[in-house]
């Protein structure tokens, strides 16, 4: 059964990790019995699992993913998510705040958010699970003057080969095209200020550029004007809040920044196909 909380329930690291980094190697078991895995949730730190073994189905936002193959999975501080089910896998796993992160890989890891899991060639799931060894073993010596600068340089080079990975796949920022360049520099806008910032033309004036031109971009990049992703992302917020916390749809609606409570349930309507109330009771166990 789905816990309802006043608010989306995040889980911070527990105590012990109090360095703000915590890094294993996890059997099927473990899993099973883990309440973090069972109910939807998010946590106050970056996740990162390397799946090399097994079959698992994930919920991240709303969407369902079955992930068969050798994979890399990414989910992101303001996500939420739950395990459905696994069967026989093997992972391991990085959690680690933003504390110890590089800037740049922060600044990066933004970028790609939301980011789907991604099948892994052989070759890339070997180093990769090298250098998860590596971390696990950093993690689990915890002595030495060193310690924590080394296992802070070593999780970041796990980091750095996820990135490497999401940002192959979407392409190099050398290669993108100047329509690809601006529909990238809205999206980490929108995710920044969707709450304050509802209208085409206050991206288009955060970017330096005019609202045609900036639909122009982002409809040629991703097939969908301005207005369609900034609704797309209010909604996914509204979603979340509806379906993980027991507040009204008029709390949450002026959360999302609507003092016009009417509007914003047209909008969500739209969206949906449904009321925000129907959304809610359809989801709710």
């Amino acid at each position: 059964m789905t816990r309802k909380s006043k608010s989306i329930p995040l889980k911070p690291l527990a105590k012990e990790f109090d360095n703000g980094i915590a890094v294993g190697k996890y059997p099927i078991a473990d899993l099973r019995l883990s309440e973090e895995a069972e109910y939807s949730h998010r946590h106050d730190y970056h996740f990162f699992i390397l799946q090399e073994k097994g079959t698992s189905y994930f919920e991240i936002d709303f969407e369902k993913h079955q992930i068969k193959k050798p994979s890399i999975i990414y989910i992101a501080p303001n996500q939420v998510h739950s395990v459905l089910k696994a069967e026989n896998i093997e992972f391991c796993l990085l959690a680690i705040n933003n504390e110890n992160l590089h800037p740049q890989y922060l600044k990066l890891l933004e970028e790609i958010s939301p980011a789907k899991p991604l099948t892994l060639s052989s070759k890339h799931i070997s180093l990769i699970s090298q250098t998860f060894l590596l971390c696990i073993d950093l993690f689990e010596e915890r002595e030495g003057k060193l310690y924590l600068s080394s296992l802070k340089d070593s999780c970041n080079t796990l980091i750095s080969l996820f990135l490497s990975q999401y940002l192959e796949r979407s392409g190099h920022a050398d290669t993108l095209s100047r329509f690809e360049l601006v529909t990238k520099a809205f999206k980490l806008a929108l995710e920044q200020n969707f709450i304050k910032n509802k209208r085409p033309a206050d991206y288009a004036q955060k970017l330096n550029i005019s609202v045609p031109y900036l639909n122009e971009c982002v409809k040629n990049t991703t097939g969908f004007p301005v207005s369609y992703h900034i609704q797309r992302r209010v909604t996914l917020e509204a979603k979340r809040l509806l379906f993980h916390s027991n507040k009204s749809v008029k709390e949450i609606a002026a959360e999302l920044g609507y003092d016009d409570y009417a509007y914003f349930s047209r909008l969500f309507n739209k969206a949906t196909g449904m009321t925000a109330l129907t959304f809610r009771n359809k989801n709710r166990d």
